[in-house]
């Protein structure tokens, strides 16, 4: 029999990840179903106007899927992150903090995706959260069809059951320290026309 800590990690049925599909565009969200990461790659590339200033939030589906290393490496937009990254924190912390916070878009995805329309978000720094919660002009989130729970309670046992210890494990191996779920975002529903885009995949992806 599988868990339900294994079934975490496994994409949900077609009919599940539409039936989400279509709570979240009732709630607001602009979405659209892809059919393998290589769509959504291509599509955030044409999602996002060139030169327009890019933030990308820490995601292994943007980093495996060459999302992370197009926005930042590519030298098409504005991308944040490298230019914070060559701030002094202790000089510059003010000017990071309104770098991240406000973009043209921000780009990530989340921990879990309710069948009920919702989309749960958890941080160590929070770095990401002021962008996606409307700093942003739009935000876009790629997700990985494993990511799709049931509800709320389900959402965040995957969290703290499947996401955490996944990414403990990277942090541990990348920087030394484990990773902590020291902020937690829901997002029940957008009510800016256009400003946030799902695309849920029908593979898995990332954590």
């Amino acid at each position: 029999m599988t868990t339900q800590a294994t079934s975490f990690g496994e994409p949900v049925s077609a009919q599940r990840l539409e039936g989400a599909a279509a709570a979240l565009t009732a709630h607001g969200f602009t979405v659209e179903v892809l059919d393998d990461m290589a769509a959504a790659r291509a599509r955030v590339r044409e999602l996002i106007p060139d030169g327009a200033s890019v933030f990308t939030g820490a995601s292994e589906t943007l980093r495996l899927s060459g999302i992370d290393e197009d926005i930042n490496g590519g030298g098409r937009y504005e991308a944040v992150k490298p230019r914070a990254l060559a701030m002094d924190r202790a000089t510059e912390a003010d000017g990071i903090r309104r770098l991240l916070a406000s973009p043209d878009v921000s780009v990530g995805s989340v921990a879990a995706v309710t069948e009920t329309g919702s989309l749960v978000i958890a941080s160590g720094s929070g770095s990401q959260l002021p962008g996606y919660t409307g700093g942003a002009g739009r935000a876009i989130w790629v997700v990985g069809a494993q990511k799709v729970v049931p509800d709320l309670e389900t959402a965040l046992r995957r969290v703290e059951e499947h996401c955490l210890p996944l990414e403990t494990a990277r942090t541990m191996k990348v920087h030394g320290w484990p990773s902590a779920v020291n902020r937690l975002l829901i997002l029940n529903a957008e009510h800016v026309p256009g400003r946030g885009t799902v695309l849920l995949v029908r593979e898995a992806a990332g954590f």
